[in-house]
């Protein structure tokens, strides 16, 4: 791979063919494999970017796949997260083919999803203590965002009726993206860090990095379904709340009320959506040019990061940041 990237896309392309290389020189289970097909590696990918833009791009070959097995363990963690994640919330198909509990069962795809975590742990365990408290600390969080969202979503709805103000419907939202999303963004840059033997502050200003490009992912995520008529009941709710200035009484809180309201405030939602995605854009790009960042050509890659994520989802509606 070339030391000094031309642009973000050169080196997402290439760091993604060493990537598929190395998960199939990892793995020699073959249905992991193909679970894994299809997916959008960013997680491994803002990975390899941070541990690129720690070593400044010296790194020594060794170092470079070490840090791509890593990468590999973080892709697990997150596919893994996405097949427990379809059985809760019921979804029929994932990266344009049916879901793998739907192909093979609740059973197997809990178990499936239980032996990838597996895999990921003992890669984490042959990176060192750090690497490896990093990996359970980052699904503890993962699992308590799912817990907080499916709590939120079943018994909070009338806590969620009386949000009025922006600040606080997005701060209750947050707070489950910010633990089942972000978490695993925040999680992979560090790890990138710790891969590239950094220590101290730097982790940190890593682990913010990521959780704030992660933050604004979801929420382009959500968007996105938005626009598709998909309704997310633990934002919607609130936020129609605010846009009517009245309550949704429980009598008209129906999936088919929602979409008729929703659809009338559509573009008061896109607004408000993506004022909050940009912030949290704005925030990451502040922190990948502070001076403890190495300067390198890494280093803008960094900074050109954040949109870039973004945009690859908001493209499918048509728009950009």
């Amino acid at each position: 791979m070339k030391n000094e990237p031309l642009d973000l896309d050169e080196f997402f392309d290439s760091s993604r063919q060493d990537l598929e290389k190395k998960i199939k020189k990892t793995i020699s289970d073959q249905s992991i494999i193909s679970i894994l097909e299809g997916g959008k590696r960013l997680r491994p990918l803002l990975a390899h970017l941070s541990f690129k833009a720690c070593t400044q791009g010296k790194e020594t070959p060794s170092q470079y796949q070490r840090a791509l097995e890593g990468a590999v363990g973080i892709e697990l963690a997150h596919t893994a997260s996405l097949i427990h994640d379809d059985i809760i919330d019921k979804d029929k198909e994932r990266r344009g083919k049916p879901a793998f509990h739907v192909r093979k069962g609740i059973v197997n795809a809990f178990l499936t999803g239980h032996k990838m975590l597996a895999v990921g742990f003992n890669i984490a365990l042959s990176h060192g203590k750090r690497v490896a408290k990093l990996y359970v600390e980052s699904w503890g969080e993962v699992v308590n965002g799912e817990f907080d969202e499916v709590n939120f979503n079943k018994k909070d709805i009338n806590k969620a009726k009386e949000m009025s103000t922006k600040a606080t419907i997005f701060a209750a939202y947050n707070k489950i993206i910010d633990m089942k999303t972000a978490s695993l963004f925040s999680s992979a840059c560090k790890a990138g860090a710790i891969e590239a033997d950094m220590a101290g502050d730097i982790l940190k200003v890593f682990a913010d990095y990521g959780r704030e490009i992660g933050l604004a992912y979801q929420l382009a995520d959500d968007l996105v379904d938005l626009a598709n008529g998909e309704m997310i009941d633990s934002v919607i709710v609130p936020l129609l709340n605010k846009l009517e200035n009245k309550m949704i009484t429980k009598k008209s809180f129906t999936k088919r009320r929602i979409k008729k309201i929703a659809s009338k405030h559509s573009s008061q939602i896109q607004q408000l959506y993506l004022d909050e995605i940009k912030s949290h854009v704005q925030k990451a790009e502040e922190l990948s040019k502070l001076d403890i960042v190495p300067e390198s050509p890494y280093k803008k890659l960094l900074a050109d990061a954040p949109a870039y994520v973004v945009n690859r989802m908001l493209e499918e509606i048509n728009i950009a940041i």
